[in-house]
C-alpha cells in the first residue's frame, strides 16, 4: 500500500454553474495538486461528494483520473456503499478502469455487525485484484471497526490498508497499512510509522504538508502551524469550506449539491481570514470571492 504514496488528497468534485460535473476543472485541479505535494488521489470519496453522484458520473471521474493523472501519481477509487452488491459493482468497474486501489467505507445507516462486516468485505475483496483500503469513520457511518476486527479483516486477501478516522483507536494493525483519516492526525500517523494520510487540507497547503513527510525533524512544528487550516476547513460539513477556499484561490470548483449548501458569510469570512494568515491571498488582484462565482448559489433543482 505504501506504493500509493504518503499524501493522498481526497479530491473535491468541481461543478459548473448548473451543478454538472466540470471535467476540465477536475483535471486542472488534479494536476495542480500533484504539483504541490500530492502522491495520489482518492476520487469520489466523501470530500468528492460521492453521495450525490450517480454511478455514471462516479465512474467517469475515476476513469478521467486514471487517464489524465501525471506520471507516478496513484488513483484510489471510492467504491463503498451500504449495499454490498453496489459496493461490489463499483469495485469491479473501478478495477476495470485501472485504479491502483479502492477505498471502501463501512456500510452506513444499516450498521452491520462484526460478522456482517467480515461478509461484506469478503465479497468486496473478491471483486478486485487491487488493494482495498478500509475506511473507518464511525462519526459518519454509525459503525466502528475496533482493532481486533481490523486484525480479522486484514486476513482477507486484498484487504491491505485502513483509512482510520477514529482517533481514539489510531494504531498500527499487522497486515494493514495505516492512513490518517483526518488531517489533524496525519503527523501522528507518520510518527507511528504509518503509510500516510488521506487528506483534505492538502488542497490548500499541500507543499507544507509535503514537508511533514520530507522533514520529520520539523514535523511537529509544521503540524502546529497548520492547525488553524484543519479547523477552518471543517467548520461545517466537508467539503463546504474546502470548496470555498479553492474558489477564493481561483480554482473555480463551483458550488455543492444539496443537501450541502454554500458556506455562510461567517464561514466564508473565516476561510478568507485563514488564507490571508497563511499568505495565500494577496490584497491586489485577489481572485473573485466564492459568492461572486457564476452559479455558486444555484440549487440542485436548477439543473433541471
Amino acid at each position: 500500500m505504501t506504493a500509493l504514496g504518503s499524501m493522498l488528497t481526497a479530491i473535491v468534485t468541481p461543478f459548473d454553474g448548473e451543478l454538472r460535473v466540470d471535467e476540465g476543472a477536475f483535471v486542472a485541479l488534479l494536476h495542480h495538486l500533484a504539483a504541490h505535494g500530492s502522491d495520489g488521489f482518492v476520487v469520489c470519496g466523501t470530500t468528492g461528494e460521492a453521495a450525490t453522484l450517480h454511478d455514471e458520473e462516479h465512474l467517469r471521474l475515476i476513469e478521467l483520473a486514471v487517464q489524465e493523472r501525471p506520471p507516478g501519481v496513484s488513483v484510489v477509487g471510492g467504491t463503498g456503499s451500504n449495499d454490498t452488491r453496489h459496493a461490489v459493482h463499483l469495485t469491479e468497474r473501478a478495477t476495470e478502469l485501472g485504479v491502483d486501489a479502492t477505498l471502501s467505507v463501512t456500510p452506513y445507516y444499516n450498521r452491520p455487525s462484526g460478522r456482517g462486516l467480515v461478509r461484506h468485505y469478503t465479497e468486496v475483496a473478491r471483486a478486485t485484484d487491487r488493494p482495498v483500503l478500509l475506511y473507518n469513520i464511525p462519526s459518519r457511518t454509525g459503525t466502528n471497526m475496533p482493532p481486533d476486527l481490523l486484525g480479522e479483516l486484514a486476513q482477507i486477501e486484498h484487504i491491505d490498508g485502513v483509512k482510520q478516522a477514529n482517533a481514539a483507536e489510531l494504531q498500527l494493525i499487522d497486515g494493514l497499512a495505516l492512513y490518517a483519516g483526518d488531517d489533524a492526525t496525519f503527523a501522528r500517523v507518520l510518527e507511528l510509522g504509518g503509510a500516510g494520510g488521506v487528506l483534505v487540507a492538502s488542497h490548500i497547503v499541500g507543499d507544507e504538508m509535503r514537508r511533514m513527510v520530507d522533514e520529520p525533524e520539523r514535523r511537529a512544528e509544521i503540524d502546529a502551524s497548520l492547525r488553524d487550516v484543519y479547523e477552518t476547513l471543517f467548520l461545517t460539513s466537508n467539503p463546504t469550506c474546502t470548496k470555498a477556499a479553492l474558489n477564493l484561490l481561483g480554482h473555480r470548483v463551483g458550488g455543492l449539491r444539496l443537501p450541502l449548501v454554500q458556506a455562510s458569510p461567517q464561514e466564508l469570512a473565516a476561510v478568507r481570514a485563514m488564507l490571508e494568515r497563511h499568505g495565500l491571498l494577496g490584497a491586489p488582484g485577489a481572485p473573485a470571492p466564492a459568492e461572486a462565482l457564476p452559479g455558486a448559489h444555484r440549487s440542485q433543482a436548477a439543473r433541471a
